[in-house]
């Protein structure tokens, strides 16, 4: 029998329970909401309710990240790479296996070299006592990374099948779209303390190519994505119904040059492709340069938000733990990317804490509407922060919205179910949480267009479909022409639809 039809009977069995002891009545949502707390304590039946519920948009997912270890062997064997027998990273040819430089291939027939790779590439098997989570996990990039280059098609139809299996609908996927070509043209031009100087320097040498180039190459790998996943065929793989948008990803520990053109090209694409709706910086914040440097790339971003002001950003700020950092460096970097850098959301947000006020922060971002991107497995896994040392809830006592999110979910060995799994187990959220997160996901998404809800405290609708069913074959005219203006909100709707049939098998 399939796990959703034991799950359906599963949800027959324990809403037949819940109509005989509390009467008949009660709204869908209540049922359901009743339902996962008969669970809670069943890990199977946990599990496969919240594989079922749907979970709008992850909005915090690297795509270099995003890819399974099995899939990255896979690339590397096609692309004909060698693998270092001692380290596990990825080589160009000529391979030599007399020298420990099989050809990636010899994997496939090799189960200790196999495991081995998968082992590198992700935190699988990790060894705390040998390596940090975080050493071991920021290691796996170099090790995997020429896998990815040629596969760009490939790793978006694993991350949009995956989403699909998960119940999402959304996906905003950081990813450094133009292969590094504005790094190297900063590296080239070089530094002037004028932003202004720089920035004309970078547009009259060469940075619209680099625009071009890069659109170009997304047509390529969404084209490369649609015929992998037969999205033109009767037989359309389900990845084909996810919808995808770019974050343009910055690398914040490269030179300022290198970083300053990014940010640049970044403010660009997003002004003028509409696949790409903002940009946002990654690398471990942690690292020499990005805490050297954070003031310089906030000053950074706020020029050129004057010059982009419609251009969105979320920062990766507060991915930081006592002993990672000197204290002082604990202190300022969440406030700073929202007030210098214009933040909209915020990365994980781990230390808000120990940041100067916290309280009058926490108030700043529930007045500003600043939501968190919570990504509780790789919180785990490379700050070893869990439970109630994760801020999780004092941001919702707070009143700051929240989504859950995967971060690199191939690395971590993750998915959006299990990061679902985790904030239920840890957190005790109930199905309204979750509903709200889900909800929160697509409010605060960077698609274009007004919103569905007139407010998100308990999720009014707007006049134009307050009558309106989800489900319904026809809506009011005033609705749809609602509807038809606005990309955010259709995905809204498809959600509230989404939601009202789930909550019907209960």
């Amino acid at each position: 029998m399939r796990r959703v039809d034991l799950f359906l009977i599963s949800c027959l069995i324990v809403g037949a329970s819940v109509s005989a002891s509390a009467g008949t009545g009660f709204p869908a949502e209540q049922r359901t909401s009743r339902y996962l707390d008969s669970v809670r304590q069943e890990p199977l039946l946990l599990l496969a309710f919240l594989r079922e519920i749907p979970k709008g948009g992850d909005l915090h997912n690297h795509l270099a990240g995003a890819i399974y270890a099995e899939t990255l062997i896979d690339f590397a064997a096609k692309a004909g790479l060698c693998v270092d027998r001692k380290t596990s990273a990825l080589l160009p040819p000529p391979c030599d296996d007399s020298t420990g430089k099989p050809p990636a291939n010899s994997a496939l027939r090799d189960p200790a070299l196999y495991n081995q790779m998968i082992d590198a590439f992700s935190m699988r098997n990790w060894n705390a006592a040998r390596e940090s989570g975080h050493d071991h996990f920021f290691a796996t990039f170099d090790k995997f990374s020429s896998a990815l280059n040629a596969n760009m098609g490939g790793s978006l139809a694993e991350v949009a099948s995956r989403a699909a299996s998960d119940h999402l609908q959304y996906l905003e996927l950081m990813h450094t779209a133009d292969g590094m070509q504005a790094a190297l043209l900063g590296e080239r031009l070089g530094w002037s303390d004028d932003f202004g100087t720089l920035r004309e320097r970078l547009l009259s040498g060469g940075l619209k190519n680099v625009i071009a180039s890069t659109r170009n190459q997304l047509d390529q790998d969404e084209a490369e994505m649609r015929s992998i996943l037969h999205c033109d065929a009767p037989e359309a793989g389900p990845g084909c119904a996810i919808t995808i948008r770019f974050l343009y990803q910055v690398l914040r520990g490269l030179p300022r040059e290198q970083v300053f053109a990014q940010i640049l090209v970044g403010f660009e694409l997003a002004q003028s492709d509409a696949r790409v709706v903002g940009l946002n910086l990654v690398m471990p914040e942690d690292w020499y340069v990005p805490m050297r440097d954070f003031e310089l790339h906030m000053r950074m971003l706020d020029y050129l938000h004057g010059l982009y002001p419609s251009v969105h950003i979320s920062l990766h700020a507060g991915e930081l733990v006592m002993g990672l950092v000197p204290p002082e460096g604990l202190r300022f970097h969440i406030r700073d990317s929202i007030e210098r850098g214009h933040a909209q959301r915020i990365g994980h947000g781990v230390s808000v804490m120990n940041e100067r006020d916290p309280f009058g922060l926490l108030r700043e971002m529930s007045q500003r509407n600043v939501l968190v991107e919570i990504c509780l497995t790789s919180n785990d896994v490379i700050l070893g922060v869990h439970g109630p040392e994760h801020p999780l809830a004092i941001y919702q006592q707070n009143g700051v919205p929240l989504a859950l999110a995967t971060d690199d979910q191939g690395v971590s060995r993750s998915d959006m179910t299990h990061e679902y799994l985790r904030a239920v187990g840890a957190y005790d959220l109930s199905y309204t949480d979750l509903k709200r997160m889900a909800r929160q996901s697509l409010e605060h998404s960077f698609l274009p267009g007004l919103s569905l809800w007139v407010e998100t405290r308990e999720f009014s609708r707007v006049a134009a479909c307050e009558g309106d069913d989800p489900n319904a074959n026809k809506l009011s005219k005033g609705c749809r022409h609602f509807l038809d203006g606005s990309e955010r909100a259709q995905m809204q709707w498809k959600l509230e639809g989404d939601f009202a049939r789930f909550e019907k098998r209960f």
